[in-house]
């Protein structure tokens, strides 16, 4: 099967350890589509993601030197044993194709004629996305099977934005959905649905999102192993709720979802997940 990667930056560690993942169940991509790093849509994702601080401090240790390979970091703790290469860790995508072999391109928008035809040439059966535009039409008409995308809720009941945090809200359980990008929000077939099993183990909500990315990305490797082998088929999502999709939580119903959380937390079952 051919799979290409489409990455918010070359330097995102969700692409990369995605992209390890895949090459480690011997599903090598046959490219990845990123964004520009200094994308103007990708550094205002940033700066509202992370607050300019941690976006400044996120982008040096992206672009300068690594001097200290005995102590690599990484944003999400939970990726670091697939990122771990050579006493360091795997920074950008690039250093991920030189070992792997497979071609990195760049653009700054992912729906541009240009990155479409670079899709094109690259023939996939699939496309991961693991960041960047909303899709367009002409892009997901691309690969053979579809747009794959991981989305950290359960759907169709947590559609949108600040899925851990709403399903904590709302009282549904928190999971992560793996799916097909269609024209809608949040709203195409799904592939397969997880509960994620340690909420409890969570110490807070970022805590909360790193290790559903995590959990997320291993569970990706499953579904397109499933998919290359024709056991598994796509369900399309329920009617019922194609109008509740929920956006950016307020900053005072955040720290109500992070209580919901702490009522949850049994600190000695926190523990490293294997990613």
């Amino acid at each position: 099967m051919r799979i290409v990667i489409l990455s918010s930056s070359v330097y995102s560690e969700t692409a990369c350890a995605m992209t390890l993942r895949l090459a480690a169940m011997e599903h090598i991509p046959a490219g990845a589509l990123a964004l520009s790093t200094l994308n103007r849509g990708t550094l205002l994702r940033k700066l509202g993601q992370m607050g300019a601080r941690k976006a400044a401090h996120y982008a040096r240790t992206k672009l300068l030197p690594q001097r200290n390979k005995d102590l690599p970091k990484v944003q999400n703790p939970y990726l670091q044993p697939l990122l771990k290469h050579e006493g360091g860790v795997f920074r950008s995508m690039r250093e991920v194709a030189s070992v792997y072999g497979f071609q990195v391109a760049t653009c700054n928008d992912q729906n541009s004629q240009d990155a479409v035809a670079q899709l094109r040439k690259w023939s996939p059966d699939l496309i991961i996305f693991t960041g960047g535009n909303i899709l367009r039409k002409d892009l997901l008409d691309v690969p053979r099977l579809g747009v794959l995308n991981l989305h950290l809720g359960l759907l169709p009941e947590i559609r949108g934005m600040s899925s851990p945090e709403w399903s904590l809200l709302k009282h549904v359980p928190v999971g992560i959905t793996i799916h097909y990008i269609d024209a809608g929000i949040d709203a195409g077939p799904i592939l397969q649905r997880y509960e994620f099993p340690d909420t409890s183990a969570c110490a807070s909500l970022p805590d909360l999102r790193n290790r559903l990315i995590a959990f997320g990305i291993e569970k990706v490797g499953e579904v397109v192993t499933a998919l290359e082998n024709g056991t598994i088929t796509a369900t399309p999502q329920s009617t019922r709720n194609e109008d509740s999709q929920f956006f950016v939580m307020h900053e005072w119903l955040k720290e109500r979802a992070a209580e919901l959380l702490s009522k949850t937390h049994t600190p000695t079952a926190a523990g490293t997940m294997n990613g």
